[in-house]
Formats: structure tokens, C-alpha cells, sequence
């Protein structure tokens, strides 16, 4: 189950905040004219130069060649033939990111587009056909017995080099099925692929009426965050009409999806629907189980004493779902024009790091980031990592509020984590979903640390503080909740397809269990779920973000005790190594030079203690 080709490790599409969903129309945005737009002419001039053309040639001239030369004969090669197969195989993998990735970013630049949604799915189907030549490397890979690879890893540096990437490849060798299944199933992903385009294109078709005015979802989201409660109540009902109205839709794709891993999962013998993510995640089962129990132990401690606390500072007992986002009555959120934005974020990592700043640098000196809102434009925002022998890209909407400057520092924090684990290659760059997390919430560490050093109004660190706590239980509390809500989707979905009627009901109960009885749902809040992309894309991805919350909560903490004892670029050093190292190592091989160990359950409540520090600096009880 080897991976095919380098996909986008991260996507602010999650609606954590929700980032995804805050959107205001165009009119009130920064104005696009200051705004940079990405040039991905790094990857390739346009759809139709002839490099395009070029590189699929290739492809479908080498991939055939390297699998008649390799197919059934891996476990006879010397050491230094199988590392050399290996980086022949890397070479395929890098030209097949670079095509995939173009497309992608294409895709996500202008969904709306005839010409560029023919061309990503001619691309990933020509992608997919050439690849399925590929799917025996993966299955001989793991065929191959211990002792000898053991000693072959003795005889050979080139072939040690390549060892972490064939202990993740060989790490699904219990739940390998036969060549001609996994033929199969890698043939049909395509079929898989175009649900999930539905998906995308079919929120990107929704329009709602605000105002009078017809407003995308990437725009509509916005309006819960605004000042005015009537608009907010507003853009509520409306979202939940247009859902509601979808439902049928986004229930059958939800089933259609479900159905296929619960098929595919057993037979590959996995225990749960989550431990397939959890084996990519390269973490183990009761490492999540202990991340997901400790969250849940702490609802009330931290989601339902801060939104008590919030719905005080409305003079209610409770706050109507659409306020849970709302900013708070004395909170007068300043606006950061792009510049001014960007400088803050490269200030806080230059404080951190100057050769942190730097790489980061590179994203606003080159053509690397695409950041103004614009019809059939993405919602939401991601870092695309591409492949290492070109560089990311960034995809923002950005908007100019403090939390777009926090979602400019998070995204950034990817960027930076994928240009340096790059040296690693296209096999070994990318890390796991749980580490992706750590450089991104890092980075939004540090600037929040920095708007609140540079503010004196109390007021004013008040209103910051509870921001930061927002965006922390966003992050934590409704990503297990995310997740939960997959959990009970997946196990109902082995018994029959599921109505509207019974997701809604799953989704309202993880909800209220999460939120707390500070926050009302109407009836209507249940068709809510429909717009998170994650469930559709990255069944349990959700629970990365949990993880590298509480991960970087407990990374912070050790840099801040580092920094008062005059360490603090020993630890910038170690920081900066550890996101070199890529896919190269395991999480606790990666947290063991700060002393932190994933494994214990004390680690996440560590984590969650920084969020319960904060809400207690509110003064909530």
C-alpha cells in the first residue's frame, strides 16, 4: 500500500474556527488588487504546453519499462539493485507529483472552470492508469522476508538510506490482499475519486441568499462571525435551508463512501474504520484512543465552562448555536491589511528563528501563495507540498482579520515544514498527518504570542485570549467531536444505508456532548455536518488536529522552559531538525530529543492543561 503519488498534507479546509467557512462577500474584503495570486508556472507554463505532454509521455514510456524489469523479480535483486530500483522508482513518483499537483492546484484555483475540471480528471485518470503499473513494487516490497532484507540493509548504504520509507511500506504488509485485488482497487480509486469531486464541485455550485444577494459558501460562513446578531442568525438559517435542501445529495455520496471502507477495511482485516488512518498516521490505536479518551474527559473543564463563560459576557444562560463563533460584545476585531499581516507573522517566526523567517520569506518573494477571495476559488486554505524537486504552495482566503493572520501563520508553518523536509525526497518528505500538524500550530503559537506581547490594552489581551481559546477548542474539543461523529457514522453505515434523518441525529448528539449545555441547537443545526470536507476526503483525519494541538501545547512549553534558561537556540536548533527529518522517523523517535512521549496519557493532558490555563485567565469558573 505504497503511495502512488505526493498529495497535499494539509488542508485548512478543516472547519475548525471554521477556517473553511469564514468568508465575507467580496465587497467587504481587503481589496484583490493588493493581493498575491499564485504562478504555477513552476510546475508547468499552462495545461496545454507541450511539458505537459512531455512528462506523460515519459511516464507512459518508463513505468512499463521499469515494471517489466522489476515485476516478480525483487527478492533476487543484490542490496544495491533494490536501492537502485528504488530510486528509479522515486524518480517515477517525483514526475508523477508534479503532474498530479498541477492539476490540483488548477483545480483548486477555479473549480468553476469547464476547461480545468476536464483537465484534473483527464489528468488523475491518465495518472491513475500509468501508476496501476506500479502497484506490484508495494506488494513485493512486502513479500520480501526479514532476515534477508536485514542483512541487505548490512551490504548496502544506498539501500539503508531507503529503510524508513520500506519500514512505512512494509508496516500494512498484515493487510496486503492478493496482487489482483489490490490491482483492483488501486484501478478503481478513480471511480472513488469523482464521489469526492461531486462533493467538492457540488458545494462549490451552492449559492445562498444574504442581503438580498446571491453569496457563494465560501462567503456565507462569514457572516456567523460578524458583529451584527441578526446577520448572523441570518446567514444560519440560510445555510441550514440550502443544506437542508442538498441533503439527499450529500447523505448518498456520505453513504456511497462509507459503504467502500467498511468493504475494502474488512477485507483487508482492519479492526475499526479509524485504524487504516491510524496505520498511515504511523501511531498506534491506543495512542489515539488515549488522545480521544482524555479530550472527552475534559469537555466540561474546558468547551462547557468557556462557553458558560462566553454566554455571560452576552447576559444569557446560553448562546444560540450561530454565536458560538460570534466575537464578543467588547471585541472591536482590527483589521491587518495583507502587508501589515505578513509582516507580523514574519516578525513572530524571526523572534523564534531567523532561518525559520527565511524559508519563510521565500513565499512572499516568489509567486508561491494565492490569497485573494474569488468565485469558484476553493474555500478554506492548505499548504500543497508538490514534490521536493519543485517547492509548495500556499491557497488562503484571505480576508483580514486576526484570524486570517492566524491561518496565513499556520499555513506558512506547512510551507516552511515541507521546503525543509524536502532533502528527504519524494518518498521520505512527507510526514505523517499527525506530525504535519506540529510546524503549523507551532507557527500560530508564536504569533499569537507575539499580538499578545504587543498588546497593553487589557481589554484588548482579554478578547485576544479568548480568540486563541476559540481556535483551541476548534481545534481540540471539535475535532474529537469531528471524529467521534465519523466513529458513529461508520459503525451505523454496516447496518444499512443511513437517512438524513439518522446522520443528523448522530451528528446533533456528538454536539451536544461536546458543546455543552451553554450552547442551544436548533432542529435545523443538524444538517451542519455536511460541509466538512475532511469526512468526504480523510476519513478520521480529523484527529490530527487534536494531536498536534496538544503536541505543540506541550512542545511550547518545553521551549518556553528552555528559553528562561537562556536555551532557547538549542531548541530553535532541535525544532528545525526535527522538520528536516520528514517521513524519516516515527513520533517518538521525534519527540524524545524534548523529553515528550505521545504514549503517555499524562502528555495530552498536558496539552489540554495550557487550554485550561487560558480559560482560567478569563476569570471563568
Amino acid at each position: 500500500m505504497a503511495k502512488q503519488a505526493r498529495v497535499a498534507t494539509s488542508s485548512r479546509k478543516k472547519p475548525t474556527r471554521p477556517t473553511a467557512t469564514k468568508r465575507r462577500p467580496a465587497a467587504r474584503a481587503v481589496k484583490k488588487s493588493v493581493l498575491p495570486t499564485w504562478d504555477l508556472s513552476d510546475l508547468y507554463p499552462s495545461p496545454s504546453h507541450p511539458s505537459v505532454r512531455r512528462d506523460l509521455k515519459w511516464l507512459a514510456k518508463e513505468v512499463p519499462v521499469f515494471a517489466k524489469s522489476h515485476q516478480g523479480k525483487l527478492a533476487k535483486h543484490s542490496a544495491d539493485a533494490l536501492a537502485k530500483a528504488i530510486a528509479q522508482y522515486e524518480k517515477i513518483q517525483d514526475v508523477l507529483g508534479r503532474l498530479g499537483s498541477y492539476a490540483q492546484l488548477l483545480y483548486a484555483g477555479d473549480m468553476s472552470s469547464p476547461e480545468v475540471t476536464q483537465f484534473y480528471q483527464n489528468t488523475v485518470e491518465e495518472l491513475t492508469a500509468i501508476s496501476s503499473h506500479l502497484v506490484f513494487f508495494g506488494l513485493e516490497i512486502n513479500k520480501l522476508p526479514e532476515k534477508p532484507l536485514a542483512a541487505a540493509y548490512k551490504k548496502s548504504k544506498s539501500l539503508r538510506h531507503y529503510k524508513p520509507w520500506l519500514d512505512s511500506v512494509r508496516a500494512g504488509k498484515q493487510y496486503q490482499l492478493a496482487d489482483n485485488l489490490e490491482q483492483y482497487i488501486h484501478e478503481t480509486s478513480v471511480v472513488m475519486g469523482s464521489w469526492q469531486r461531486l462533493f467538492d464541485e457540488s458545494i462549490a455550485r451552492l449559492t445562498f441568499i444574504m442581503d438580498g444577494k446571491e453569496i457563494s459558501s465560501a462567503e456565507i460562513f462569514d457572516f456567523m462571525s460578524d458583529k451584527d446578531p441578526k446577520k448572523r442568525k441570518a446567514a444560519a438559517k440560510e445555510i441550514a435551508r440550502v443544506f437542508n435542501e442538498n441533503a439527499p445529495l450529500f447523505a448518498l455520496i456520505t453513504n456511497t463512501l462509507a459503504k467502500a471502507k467498511q468493504i475494502e477495511d474488512e477485507k483487508r482485516g482492519f479492526a475499526r474504520p479509524i485504524s487504516s488512518r491510524n496505520l498511515a498516521n504511523q501511531v498506534e490505536d491506543e495512542v489515539v484512543d488515549a488522545l480521544i479518551a482524555t479530550v472527552k474527559k475534559n469537555y466540561k473543564a474546558l468547551s462547557h465552562r468557556y462557553y458558560a463563560w462566553k454566554a455571560k459576557q452576552f447576559g444569557v444562560k446560553a448562546l444560540d448555536y450561530w454565536d458560538r463563533n460570534a466575537p464578543l460584545p467588547a471585541d472591536g476585531d482590527r483589521s491587518f491589511p495583507w502587508k501589515e499581516g505578513v509582516k507580523l507573522v514574519g516578525e513572530a517566526y524571526h523572534a523564534f528563528s531567523p532561518e525559520l523567517a527565511k524559508v519563510g520569506q521565500k513565499f512572499f518573494d516568489n509567486a508561491w501563495i494565492d490569497v485573494p477571495v474569488r468565485p469558484g476559488k476553493a474555500p478554506g486554505a492548505f499548504a500543497h507540498p508538490t514534490v521536493p524537486s519543485s517547492h509548495p504552495y500556499l491557497l488562503l482566503n484571505y480576508l483580514g482579520k486576526t484570524r486570517d493572520v492566524m491561518t496565513l501563520a499556520h499555513e506558512l508553518g506547512h510551507g516552511v515544514h515541507q521546503v525543509l523536509s524536502a532533502g528527504q525526497g519524494a518518498l521520505m518528505a512527507d510526514t505523517p498527518l499527525t506530525l504535519a500538524e506540529t510546524a503549523s500550530v507551532f507557527g500560530e503559537m508564536l504569533t499569537f504570542q507575539e499580538l499578545l506581547n504587543r498588546e497593553t490594552d487589557h481589554k484588548r489581551r482579554t478578547m485576544l485570549i479568548a480568540s486563541k481559546v476559540e481556535d483551541m477548542l476548534n481545534t481540540v474539543v471539535r475535532q474529537i467531536a469531528f471524529c467521534e461523529f465519523e466513529r458513529k457514522v461508520h459503525d451505523a453505515r454496516r447496518f444499512g444505508e443511513l437517512s438524513v434523518e439518522q446522520i443528523g441525529e448522530i451528528w446533533m448528539s456528538v454536539q451536544s456532548e461536546s458543546l455543552g449545555p451553554a450552547i442551544k441547537l436548533s432542529p435545523e443545526y443538524s444538517a451542519y455536518w455536511m460541509y466538512i470536507p475532511h469526512f468526504i476526503h480523510s476519513p478520521f483525519y480529523v484527529y490530527a488536529y487534536a494531536f498536534g494541538d496538544c503536541l505543540v501545547n506541550s512542545l511550547y512549553g518545553v521551549y518556553l522552559r528552555e528559553k528562561s534558561a537562556g536555551k532557547a537556540d538549542a531548541f530553535a536548533s532541535k525544532y528545525l531538525t526535527m522538520l528536516k527529518a520528514g517521513g524519516t522517523l516515527r513520533h517518538k523517535e521525534l519527540l524524545k530529543p524534548f523529553g515528550l512521549n505521545a504514549s503517555k496519557s499524562d502528555f495530552w493532558q498536558a496539552g489540554l492543561d495550557v487550554i485550561s490555563d487560558y480559560i482560567d485567565q478569563l476569570g471563568a469558573k
